[in-house]
């Protein structure tokens, strides 16, 4: 077999992998909204009946102060910071951590969110908690696509975001380089950026992580990629 037939088979299996369901990009907004399901839904049986909260004890004791105390102040931002920084680093890397994602920020940030404006029926009602965490999910994964889409060009480059199980505890800070390395990709500036952010978190004793995200995202903004 030479090499031009080794490269057509290369591409009808590239072909068949974007068609596939598993490695298509319009999979991936479905899969996070089953997940954020099923968690959200989790977390309105802890909420009814005191069990069934996807989380760590120490974070769903923040949700328990607020339905004993009254105050989803803490558990609300504490969530909802993971979310947010979640989603910019599954954008940016294409990783989505699960942990911070899914499970603190759909499971307890929004929750808390909602608690704390006295909405409590999508809390309350199992089905419509179902319901309620399918759309968060279908919503984030829509816009960690759009990201990466419309800013780094690099949706087709792993057939969707992959997902990482606990990357923001133990794996989190490997994951630096990769982000500095997509941001090279992207281009030149935003490669800059996130090495002088990650440079200025190293020498400030934090996580390069953030500091790679924050410098590309700025980067990003005054030196946007275009088509």
């Amino acid at each position: 077999m030479d090499k031009s037939d080794e490269t057509l088979e290369e591409k009808e299996l590239d072909l068949k992998n974007t068609k596939s369901f598993w490695y298509a990009d319009w999979s991936f907004p479905i899969i996070v909204g089953l997940m954020s399901a099923g968690v959200f839904a989790g977390t309105s049986m802890y909420f009814n009946y005191g069990t069934g909260a996807f989380n760590e004890v120490a974070f769903v004791a923040m949700l328990k102060a607020g339905m004993t105390g009254g105050s989803y102040g803490a558990c609300a931002a504490f969530g909802a910071s993971f979310l947010f920084a979640r989603v910019l680093e599954g954008s940016l890397d294409g990783i989505l951590d699960l942990g911070g994602s899914i499970l603190t920020g759909v499971g307890l940030g929004i929750p808390a969110i909602l608690l704390s404006m006295n909405i409590k029926e999508p809390i309350k009602s199992f089905p419509l908690a179902l319901l309620t965490g399918a759309i968060i999910g279908i919503l984030i994964g829509l816009v960690i696509y759009a990201i990466r889409h419309f800013t780094l060009k690099q949706s087709n480059s792993t057939f969707g975001a992959d997902i990482m199980m606990g990357a923001g505890n133990d794996t989190g800070r490997f994951l630096g380089p990769l982000i500095i390395i997509s941001a090279c990709q992207a281009s030149i500036p935003i490669g800059l950026g996130a090495i002088i952010g990650a440079v200025i978190f190293y020498a400030w004793k934090k996580p390069i992580t953030g500091g790679a995200i924050i410098g590309a995202m700025i980067a990003g903004l005054f030196f946007p990629v275009k088509v």
